[in-house]
């Protein structure tokens, strides 16, 4: 269970790291509604519709099936494509973010778009992430299990690090009515053109409930503890980005600072001094390895059931025979990451909101259609409320990304590389369905002729 509880950490949190741009970008009155907000209208709607579907399903693959059971293998196939390709961009940015943190212990791989040496200090910080991803991709090889207790391990000493800043806040730092006054004056202030990039960030730190799914063949009892992990999960995550981010805030409201080059460091230094500085860039890269780790235990899952469904060449369907784990899955997810790692952060923020919105909206819409085709199905968890309920966990999602496709919209000349990035998702998406469709659909055919109810 506790090792469950840290995977949907480190699948959806992972600690305060990553949401330095948000409060750069918006600036720290926004920053803190948007932390309070996003819980309500992404987070515990998403993890209340992953609790009843994994409940309902706990089958290898996770949304995969729970999108090819409520609308075809279609649109499985292109769900499956924007949440792996989306997946590749998370399993770059965490190792992007390791080489930021680790900028503050070795300031001398710093990026300096003015330096002599600038193309080989870029080249060196790639090189450190492909190291990480390498790393990463050697525990995963040993199985789920080395990944659970590696995940126990780095959520003791990331929330034992904010929790040290929030102490060393509470003794020295300044009284709380400076925050009211700093959030009151920044509210004031005008941020325009910011909208998607700022909506971006907090998408990227509040999402991935989901993707705890596709391991759920793995879990001891996934109906009991599954429910349990995800309620557990979300606490921790708020309390570690609202207390961290006010602590932060009160010590500065610098946008300079508040970024993933500087970040979490740079403000624990400025609140503790050097000491705590330091534990807050090494818990940085604890953090950012234990993320990588995560994402890539869950996202390895998902070729693996497109290739037994046939979706992809079975090379894919093939796992080691003493850890079973999916090798060649993970090595080319790996292979991938290292190549988006030269990416800037932004830039892939904004490519993985985008893919995200569209793939989760598929998943809301499964969980009404499953509802409604099969009310009486066993699930040991359901959204609770009835209709009423369910109106809350898929509407408010539904307004959310709503207001991500009108800030698209509204600044897609800002981002013309990214979105191309996602328009060539989709069409691969398309093409692999019609490509294949004559291996997979029959296979699948067969694998699920005979059930008239969803298999528990």
């Amino acid at each position: 269970m506790l090792a469950l509880v840290s995977l949907v950490f480190f699948t959806t949190c992972g600690g305060a790291f990553g949401l330095e741009p948000l409060i750069g970008a918006v600036g720290p009155g926004w920053a803190v509604i948007l932390i309070l907000v996003a819980p309500f209208a992404w987070s515990l709607p998403t993890a209340l519709m992953v609790a009843e579907l994994t409940t309902l399903m706990p089958e290898e693959g996770g949304y995969y099936v729970w999108v090819r059971e409520g609308f075809g293998s279609f649109w499985a196939v292109q769900q499956s494509c924007w949440t792996m390709t989306l997946s590749m961009v998370w399993l770059a940015m965490y190792p992007v973010l390791f080489v930021s943190y680790l900028t503050f212990l070795i300031p001398a791989i710093a990026s300096s778009a003015d330096s002599p040496h600038s193309k080989t200090g870029a080249m060196i910080r790639w090189l450190i992430a492909i190291l990480v991803i390498g790393s990463g991709m050697a525990l995963n090889l040993r199985g789920a299990r080395e990944v659970g207790r590696s995940a126990k391990v780095s959520a003791y000493l990331v929330l034992g690090i904010f929790a040290l800043l929030l102490v060393v806040w509470l003794n020295h730092g300044p009284a709380a009515g400076s925050i009211v006054e700093v959030i009151s004056r920044d509210l004031a202030s005008s941020h325009n053109g910011v909208l998607l990039l700022g909506l971006s960030y907090v998408i990227f730190n509040y999402s991935g409930w989901e993707n705890v799914s596709t391991y759920a063949g793995e879990v001891d009892q996934p109906q009991r503890n599954y429910p349990r992990a995800l309620g557990i999960a979300l606490v921790v995550l708020v309390l570690c980005y609202l207390f961290p981010v006010i602590a932060g805030v009160a010590v500065t409201a610098n946008p300079a600072i508040w970024t993933s080059d500087a970040g979490w460091p740079l403000i624990s230094r400025l609140s503790g001094g050097r000491w705590l500085g330091t534990r807050m860039a090494v818990a940085g890269l604890v953090s950012m390895w234990g993320l990588f780790n995560a994402q890539l235990l869950y996202v390895s899952r998902l070729p693996y059931v497109l290739a037994c469904d046939g979706w992809l060449p079975g090379v894919f369907a093939e796992v080691s025979p003493g850890a079973t784990v999916p090798r060649v899955a993970i090595l080319c997810f790996g292979a991938i990451a290292a190549l988006f790692a030269g990416l800037s952060f932004g830039s892939l923020a904004i490519i993985q909101c985008l893919l995200y919105a569209a793939a989760l909206t598929f998943e809301f819409l499964t969980l009404i259609v499953l509802r409604i085709r099969r009310p009486d199905a066993h699930r040991s968890f359901r959204v609770p409320g009835g209709w009423w309920g369910m109106a809350y966990v898929c509407l408010t999602p539904f307004a959310f990304t709503a207001l991500v496709l009108f800030a698209t919209l509204r600044d897609w000349r800002s981002f013309p590389g990214q979105l191309l990035v996602v328009a060539g998702v989709a069409f691969s998406g398309v093409t692999l369905y019609f490509m294949r469709r004559r291996i997979a659909v029959p296979r699948i055919s067969e694998r699920f002729k005979l059930p008239t109810t969803i298999r528990n």
